[in-house]
């Protein structure tokens, strides 16, 4: 089709017409529920990442701090190293992963969730909006998002740690055996034995996590930025802190007695 008279002017030197360059399509904004499908396969391909990279450790640490009573103190290393000569990387120091792996989606599903829907709570006590919260604000989301997600992590630890350490004279062939016994022995309250504890670690987790996470991108703004301004690499950041907020401040501190009791709320 010919330009419309008003998208083309006429070339008086070359006697054509120039002809117009239609502007380039403009994007429809991200439609909320797809949004919410992409935070959600993120969140599960970055749990899965960080998974595949500390259960071994998280193995080790297990066996270290349910380690029988008298017995000498043993490095992480030799730990380590008598896991994988005695039961090899997949059934030593990846054993107990399955369910963890199995669950990270839901776990980050309702943690995200539930942190959502806080600032939604919030804002009706506060009559702030989201755009204008601060750090307390951000803290409170955060222990409302770690009562609902200790209730998907009790028993996902609970399996998993009896598969790291599960004592003397007791066998599992795997998380469903743990769960299926557990559930003839007790019930459903056998699945959530060591709530208490979780709620202990991540209530005031995940408040120091959301605090430092937003805290720190709040604090590299510049004059007239928001949050979606920041590059990747300083959500990174922000998110490292906020990480090492939540395991500094609550489950690793100084002395490991807290975790030790933590992780024998599980095995016992």
């Amino acid at each position: 089709l010919p330009p419309s008279p008003a998208s083309a002017q006429t070339n008086m030197e070359g006697g054509y017409p120039d002809v117009a360059v239609a502007d380039e399509p403009t994007l429809p904004p991200t439609p909320a529920s797809n949004q919410v499908a992409i935070d959600l396969t993120s969140g599960a391909l970055g749990g899965a990442a960080g998974l595949l990279v500390g259960h071994p450790f998280d193995t080790v640490k297990v066996k270290m701090q349910n380690a029988p009573p008298g017995q000498p103190p043993v490095s992480a290393f030799a730990v380590a190293r008598n896991t994988l000569r005695d039961q090899g990387l997949a059934r030593g120091l990846y054993r107990g992963m399955a369910v963890p792996m199995g669950t990270v989606a839901l776990f980050n599903a309702v943690l995200f969730a539930t942190n959502g829907a806080m600032k939604r709570v919030v804002e009706k006590v506060t009559g702030r909006k989201p755009a204008d919260f601060g750090v307390r604000e951000y803290a409170m989301c955060g222990m409302g998002a770690g009562v609902a997600v200790s209730l998907v992590a009790t028993p996902t630890e609970l399996i998993k740690c009896r598969l790291q350490a599960p004592g003397p004279g007791v066998v599992y062939t795997g998380p469903m055996d743990v769960a299926r016994q557990v559930w003839n022995a007790r019930g459903l309250l056998g699945l959530y034995k060591g709530l208490f504890p979780t709620f202990y670690r991540e209530i005031p987790g995940n408040m120091l996590y959301f605090a430092f996470y937003e805290g720190v991108k709040l604090s590299m703004l510049k004059e007239g930025q928001t949050t979606a301004d920041l590059s990747q690499m300083q959500v990174l950041l922000a998110g490292g802190i906020g990480g090492l907020a939540f395991w500094g401040g609550v489950s690793m501190p100084p002395s490991s007695d807290k975790q030790k009791k933590f992780e024998l709320s599980f095995t016992h």
